[in-house]
């Protein structure tokens, strides 16, 4: 039986339980997927290298799934372009059913292995993409079809999921799995199972991206201040890292048209815009090493 499925005998009659049993037995829950994550620590590693690389030479992060965990893959894409300036269609979330899967459920859709090779293929899939399949079973066969095509086509990938025995994993180069076990809820895998999955997203976009370059010392120097909060921040960014008063920051910025990594290279080193572009260029847009020497 799928582990997620799975009707614990702990469990069983939580509905006569006193409440507050009940929501710390749920809380214990989550903490304990979130433990369950650090098992995959060494995969995630591997994987993280290897999809910067591809990323790098022009690649996109696409991510595949179905009900729950295909709604965590495209809130983890969402995020990718406001925190780090990453190009919205260079992260793609496609989804069983369509886009209006993503907030209405269309039932039998996960079982269309064909709809995700189509899907893939209307996309453009190349050998340079990153495909990150999710299904908390291990088994949708949208995913797992996904995945097959996807490696058969030369891209990276990646599968996210919550059985050990999942199909998925055998498609995929790499198997970030969370033996997250059976739910309080049985088959509710928007709680434990989607709680691990989350988490491994997370951590691992956000470590693709610091492995990019698009982190310095802990501050995401390739957002772009869209907003009177960003543009806040972005100024207190750059006054901190090129340790410069926040007026000569906010001109530096207006200066770099918004870059934060342009302005702190311009402060820091005292070049011009054309200089600092140079520099930053030659450096692939690292800024520790266009700071280095």
């Amino acid at each position: 039986m799928i582990p997620t499925e799975r009707a614990a005998f702990r469990y069983k009659g939580i509905e006569t339980w006193p409440t507050r049993d009940l929501v710390e037995a749920m809380l214990e829950g989550q903490i304990a997927a979130v433990a369950a994550t650090h098992a995959v620590a060494p995969q995630m590693s591997e994987a993280v290298d290897l999809a910067a690389e591809r990323l790098s030479r022009g690649g996109r992060l696409i991510y595949l799934g179905a009900g729950t965990s295909g709604r965590l893959g495209a809130i983890d894409a969402a995020e990718l372009p406001p925190t780090f300036g990453w190009a919205p269609e260079r992260a793609i979330s496609l989804m069983a059913g369509g886009q209006g899967a993503f907030v209405t459920a269309v039932e039998g859709a996960e079982d269309d292995g064909a709809a995700a090779v189509a899907a893939l293929e209307d996309a453009g899939l190349t050998a340079d993409d990153v495909v990150i399949g999710l299904a908390a079973s291990g088994r949708t066969p949208y995913v797992v079809e996904g995945l097959r095509h996807a490696r058969a086509a030369g891209a990276l990938t990646v599968a996210v999921g919550n059985a050990p025995q999942g199909p998925i994993g055998v498609e995929a180069q790499f198997y970030l799995v969370a033996d997250t076990g059976a739910e309080i809820v049985a088959g509710s895998t928007r709680m434990k199972a989607g709680t691990a999955q989350k988490v491994i997203l997370t951590c691992l976009s956000t470590a693709i991206f610091v492995r990019m370059g698009y982190v310095f010392r802990g501050r995401m120097v390739d957002m772009r201040p869209t907003n009177e909060k960003l543009q806040r921040r972005a100024v207190e960014m750059v006054a901190e890292l090129a340790d410069a008063t926040p007026e000569k920051a906010e001109a530096a910025l207006a200066e770099a048209e918004g870059s934060i990594k342009l302005a702190v290279v311009m402060l820091s080193l005292s070049l011009g815009r054309a200089a600092a572009e140079a520099r930053l260029s030659a450096a692939d847009g690292k800024l520790h090493i266009a700071l280095a020497g």
